[in-house]
């Protein structure tokens, strides 16, 4: 395995994991608040310091050849567990600086008027813990890092008062279905025979993390109780399509993954649906972001290079369009309270750089030309195409609907009418920050996508090499229960297969 110059993986992970212990014992919320910045700001720069070396890794290799994965130079953790825990691959490569940059452009833009209502302390745990999660393939560790980043807002929302039963009875489900789900694809696995019971347990349990219909009713409850920015963190990686891709993809068979695909689908519909008639900007944001996060699952499903380099290219853009999005609106309410999306209020006159914001991550989430979300929706849909044709008209379908919702509430926020205010509503240095470097990263990726894409499609490639060695593995195992009925020429069918096994060997 290959190694990195220095344990950036691991700084990424344990800058914010201390610093969550020393935030702690902090008093002073201002003052937390520039702890906070400055930690998450370090664990970006960690992040992305992993990731350049990843692929300063893959430009010393020959033309043709990528690396795998990598580990850190130093084996830190190596020395505590005996085994190497944390790695960054093609997929998780860039998982890694979105996530940490989530996190750090939330601290940034988050105003002194939020700071009773916000726990830097949970915020920061909740980003180690993310960050480990996309920096391990190992199975039994993701799933404890799943089951244990569901806490934090639970802790959340007994903190402030609020009910909740709804979210703590679908992450309770989630864990039994993940445990058990897993345990058994092992058992499966060492009988020889396919995980037909144990992967609808693991794909029952990524819909319920992932929010697709119908376990979505915890997530809409989550941005209704919760801080805007919590729900925000909690849900805009994606973390459950990460689950599917390490846990689900490479042992299940098709028949289910074309259910995931067929209820990906039929949420990503509704959820746009859904998006045009709600009168609460809140609701509004969760069934958004619901419909482009099942987009994902739709096109992990296809099990195609196209289809599934789209769908990692989604996620991408997602994870950046939706999060200057979700701070747009969170700015908005640090202004107004809870936004309704009832009658015209005008908002323009007082902060058109909010305005501009708004318009600009909300296209490019529905793929506008020009934005990072436009070569990942057309790949989505070209090879939604190529697999069954009716699905890519939904896709389409739900990205229109998209669309039509999100100038919707554009109007509704900042036109047909004037507002009167006593104070100034316009935008703060640190928001502008946050504000112009979503918007740059957005449109850097749409003026230059060839190198992200390409990335993303070697990861598709290897999760796919993945998912085919497996299916392979069990073609064998049902080849092998079969033999006893052959009669004379069991011999000549098992030299024909002696491919598989040196493929495998290999």
């Amino acid at each position: 395995m290959n190694e990195l110059h220095f344990p950036f993986i691991e700084l990424a992970v344990v800058i914010p994991l201390v610093g969550s212990a020393l935030v702690a014992r902090v008093r002073d919320p201002q003052r937390a608040l520039r702890c906070s910045v400055a930690l998450t700001g370090l664990t970006f720069l960690a992040a992305v310091a992993a990731w350049l070396d990843y692929g300063w890794l893959q430009s010393a290799l020959k033309s043709g050849e990528y690396v795998l994965e990598a580990h850190d130079r130093w084996h830190l953790m190596q020395r505590l567990t005996n085994r190497e825990l944390f790695t960054i691959d093609q997929l998780s490569a860039p998982l890694l600086p979105l996530g940490a940059l989530l996190y750090f452009l939330t601290s940034v833009a988050t105003l002194r008027t939020k700071l009773n209502r916000v726990s830097f302390t949970s915020t920061l745990a909740s980003e180690a813990v993310l960050l480990a999660t996309f920096a391990t393939n190992v199975s039994w560790l993701i799933i404890a890092l799943l089951i244990v980043g569901a806490a934090p807002p639970y802790f959340e929302l007994r903190a402030r008062g609020s009910n909740g039963r709804v979210y703590a009875l679908h992450m309770l489900l989630f864990t039994v279905l993940l445990v058990a789900g897993w345990v058994g694809v092992q058992a499966d696995q060492t009988a020889g025979r396919a995980p037909w019971v144990a992967s609808i347990a693991l794909l029952a349990a990524m819909l319920i993390r992932g929010g697709v219909f119908p376990f979505h009713t915890w997530m809409i409850d989550l941005f209704q109780r919760a801080s805007f920015g919590t729900a925000l963190l909690f849900v805009t990686p994606m973390v459950g399509a990460y689950g599917a891709i390490r846990l689900v993809l490479p042992y299940a068979p098709d028949a289910v993954l074309r259910s995931l695909g067929m209820v990906s689908l039929f949420t990503a519909v509704y959820a746009a649906g859904m998006a045009l008639v709600q009168r609460e900007a809140r609701r509004f944001f969760c069934y958004i972001l619901l419909s482009h996060s099942a987009l994902v699952f739709v096109g992990l499903e296809m099990v195609k290079p196209v289809g599934m380099t789209g769908a990692l290219c989604v996620w991408l853009s997602v994870g950046l369009s939706l999060g200057g999005f979700g701070l747009t609106l969170r700015a908005l309410e640090a202004r107004r309270g809870r936004l309704l999306l009832v009658d015209y209020q005008g908002l323009y006159e007082h902060t058109p750089s909010l305005a501009v914001c708004f318009v600009l991550t909300g296209l490019a989430s529905v793929g506008f030309p020009g934005t990072i979300g436009f070569i990942g929706a057309e790949l989505l849909v070209d090879g939604a195409v190529q697999t069954y044709p009716s699905v890519g008209l939904a896709v389409v379908v739900a990205a229109a609907l998209n669309g039509i919702a999100l100038v919707r509430a554009y109007f509704l926020l900042f036109t047909g009418t004037r507002y009167q205010s006593s104070i100034a509503l316009g935008i703060v240095l640190r928001e502008r920050l946050a504000m112009l470097t979503f918007m740059a990263l957005i449109f850097i990726g749409g003026f230059v996508p060839q190198w992200g894409v390409l990335a993303r499609y070697h990861a598709a490639e290897e999760v796919l090499e993945v998912h085919d060695r497996t299916s392979l593995e069990h073609d064998d195992e049902h080849d092998d229960e079969h033999s006893d009925d052959d009669s004379d020429d069991d011999d000549h069918e098992h030299e024909d297969d002696e491919w598989y096994l040196d493929y495998l060997d290999d």
